[in-house]
């Protein structure tokens, strides 16, 4: 029972990492219809910038965390406005092909300014491990459920209660009746961006203390998350959230009870099953055109 619990509580922090990142991908697609295959790169951006701001700049946690988080939206802003919009002809494998390519650049460009060293931060708290039932969790895997769980729901309170949010789901399930009631498309498209890189940093944040961080981190986590997205339902949130989740759990009981070495290929066998049996994922995009 204790290793079944201390499994579990490994499977539930690795699943609220998946989800975040998945988040990104379904935001995203959701409102474009565009997988960003740099999403990962993004998730080691914010990893990398908390390195910095944490570990040379010594400024505090949550400032640290906020402009991490900011920083990389903006990346995301300006990778939207140059290498997206201006393509003439938007077809889906062209956008694919430029979102691998901007996968490639940033993580060279993050070669070049953090090098190819690896860099960890310290826990953002030192409290002792939580004891439940001889089962020890970590003090900075509940600072990785408490921040999804107030990431969760902040998103769904901005979907469902603000004007603008409602904007951004309306553009989402249609954009030609979002355009002709007035909401610019083009401004929920950049939004769009912005909250998905911004999903990405926070979940590059909150790994940053439990992993080694580097330039080349980016593309594992990247296709575990996109990995999550599908197994949910691209394009769903709570979708991204079961996922996310399932494989967390599914990975970590995988490597406790079978073998270590099924750690990265979990994702993969999981993807290929989903894509079998449901393509569409638990929460197929067809059952739900909103968030």
């Amino acid at each position: 029972m204790q290793e079944i619990l201390q499994y579990l509580f490994s499977g539930i922090t690795n699943g609220a990492i998946y989800a975040v990142i998945a988040i990104g991908f379904s935001m995203l697609y959701s409102s474009t219809e565009l997988i960003n295959f740099a999403h990962g790169e993004f998730v080691m951006l914010g990893a990398l910038c908390m390195v910095t701001l944490v570990g040379t700049f010594h400024l505090p946690l949550i400032l640290s965390i906020i402009i991490a988080v900011v920083c990389v939206a903006c990346a995301g802003l300006v990778f939207e406005r140059l290498a997206i919009r201006t393509v003439r002809h938007p077809e889906p494998i062209v956008l694919i092909i430029i979102t691998v390519g901007a996968s490639i650049f940033l993580k060279g460009t993050a070669m070049i300014i953090w090098g190819k060293d690896a860099y960890s931060i310290p826990p953002f708290s030192s409290h002792p491990p939580l004891d439940i039932a001889g089962a020890k969790l970590l003090s900075q895997s509940l600072w990785i459920i408490a921040i999804f769980l107030f990431t969760a729901v902040g998103l769904h309170l901005f979907y469902k209660k603000t004007l603008t949010g409602k904007a951004m789901e309306a553009n989402a399930i249609s954009k030609r009746a979002a355009w002709i009631v007035g909401i610019p498309s083009k401004l929920m498209v950049m939004m769009a961006f912005a909250l998905s890189t911004a999903m990405g940093a926070l979940a590059g944040v909150i790994i940053a203390p439990i992993t080694m961080c580097s330039y080349d981190m980016g593309t594992m986590l990247g296709l575990k998350g996109f990995c999550a997205a599908m197994l949910g339902g691209l394009g769903s949130l709570w979708g991204a959230l079961i996922g996310g989740f399932l494989l967390g759990i599914l990975e970590a009981f995988g490597v406790g009870f079978v073998s270590s070495g099924l750690k990265d290929a979990t994702a993969f066998l999981l993807l290929l099953l989903i894509l079998f049996v449901r393509p569409g994922g638990i929460i197929s995009s067809a059952d739900v055109k909103r968030f």
